[in-house]
């Protein structure tokens, strides 16, 4: 072989090709309830079966695998969402304590929106464009709420696996963010394997800037950012695009926008791909308090995102677990009054 021939063989060995951007979920390991054959019936005559629910497993499955989300009635006890409310209402009067984060949407913080609740003022902290990130991992009642049984049961059905505890947010105002799909920016393992529960701390009203969202279109064709379905710094279009590509192909589709008007321990979950967002906020001095968890399958979701790396430590409530936050150890459930709850 002439040197020349020996040069291209070793270029051809250590240039990969392009990788192809994922343009649509990879049906081989999408959850079994959203394949095209999947039978809910069969399915649950195989598993045992669960007693002392307050819903109808086999109807709100049926339910989820037609419209892309459920509503849970009365699934928290009201003792346990006040609490969580009364701790976070803790952490922003001794915010100068604490290290968890909280990302600021406001002008000023544009260069540095995600800062420790300790670097942040009062009055911010207590104001609108405002996500508590992750407060489960300081709270005992927030894994409570999160990997509640009534919501683990439900879920742990849709994956047919372990149920794990991804992220969460709290939010004291309504989010008024556009409409969009949560796998585009929650990424687990296998993209398909996610779940959310959005939990009521309050009563919501009308001008709060509730919750909307779109039944059935969790199963539209994905959004392509350009490199892809999911939204990053190599994307050339960006979430405004997202929600104008989702907003008309739902109204192409024939589906009919919902606002999410429900009671203090209500719980909505909701498919990675059901399109939704956060109405205008025509009151200002209404509240939206509400507790939003991410969720994925064990086979999916292995590692902790922020040290993938390592063996997470787990912590196991009703059959799930939900990851310790491998920087902030110190910080695990320094609230920690749900232990007698």
């Amino acid at each position: 072989m002439s040197l020349i021939s020996k040069l291209k063989a070793v270029v051809r060995q250590t240039i990969s090709p392009p990788v192809k951007p994922v343009t649509e979920f990879d049906y081989p390991t999408l959850p079994w309830i959203d394949k095209k054959d999947a039978d809910i019936d069969g399915f649950l005559r195989q598993r045992e079966p669960v007693t002392d629910l307050p819903y109808d497993l086999v109807e709100k499955m049926r339910f989820w695998k037609a419209n892309g989300y459920v509503i849970l009635e009365q699934a928290i006890q009201t003792a346990w969402v006040e609490q969580l409310w009364r701790e976070v209402e803790e952490l922003i009067d001794q915010h100068q304590k604490h290290q968890t984060l909280v990302r600021v949407d406001l002008p000023a913080y544009t260069q540095k929106p995600v800062q420790p609740v300790r670097d942040v003022p009062k009055e911010v902290l207590n104001g609108p464009y405002i996500k508590f990130m992750d407060f489960h991992d300081n709270s005992v009642i927030g894994k409570k709420i999160m990997l509640h049984r009534n919501i683990v049961t439900f879920l742990s059905a849709v994956f047919n696996d372990k149920v794990i505890g991804m992220q969460s947010l709290l939010f004291k105002y309504g989010s008024q963010q556009a409409t969009h799909q949560d796998f585009a920016y929650v990424v687990s393992e296998i993209p398909s394997h996610l779940a959310a529960a959005w939990v009521a701390l309050e009563d919501v009203h009308i001008d709060s800037g509730p919750l909307f969202y779109y039944p059935g279109s969790h199963t539209l064709n994905k959004f392509n950012f350009g490199n892809g379905i999911f939204f990053n710094g190599q994307s050339t279009r960006d979430p405004n695009d997202f929600a104008n590509y989702l907003d008309k192909r739902c109204q192409e589709a024939g589906l009919k926008r919902k606002t999410l008007l429900i009671k203090k321990g209500d719980v909505l979950l909701w498919h990675a791909a059901l399109a939704h967002g956060g109405d205008e906020i025509r009151n200002p001095a209404l509240t939206r308090k509400s507790f939003v968890c991410h969720y994925s399958s064990d086979k999916a979701y292995r590692h902790h995102r922020q040290l993938p790396t390592a063996e997470p430590i787990r912590r196991t409530i009703n059959g799930a677990d939900v990851f310790v936050n491998p920087h902030m150890p110190d910080q695990e459930d320094i609230f920690d009054a749900g232990k007698t709850l």
